[in-house]
């Protein structure tokens, strides 16, 4: 008896002899909602949680789905290109011990500080 196979393209499913079944990636189906369910197995491959976001980009073969992270409005100011340069100098200076110890007092704060003008 020979194995049924199918060959997928873009919008159809073609019968074929080239793929066979058991080697197929995980398939769903679109709801009357037009909601998908993610694969168990890339769900936990992408570590995905409940109420993620995924960007939906149409492609030439299909629709490409990225998980991405919402950033609160009050919090872009620190993902910005000129703050991150600035986290990275900062992080730098900690490695090198460029940096000044604690305080415990404000006194011994502004002591230090007039000592490095």
């Amino acid at each position: 008896m020979e194995r049924l196979t199918l060959k997928f393209t873009a919008a159809k499913i073609l019968y074929s002899k080239e793929i066979c079944l058991e080697d197929l990636m995980p398939i769903t189906r679109i709801s009357p909602k037009h909601q998908i369910t993610t694969p168990k197995e890339a769900f936990e491959k992408l570590q995905l949680e409940v109420g993620d976001f995924l960007e939906v980009d149409v492609m030439e073969e299909g629709l490409l789905l990225v998980p991405k992270k919402l950033i609160s409005k009050d919090q872009v100011w620190f993902w910005t290109k000129e703050w991150q340069q600035k986290e990275k100098e900062a992080d730098e200076a900690i490695a090198k011990g460029e940096v000044s110890p604690p305080f415990k007092k404000a006194d011994d704060l502004i002591r230090h500080l007039r000592k490095r003008r």
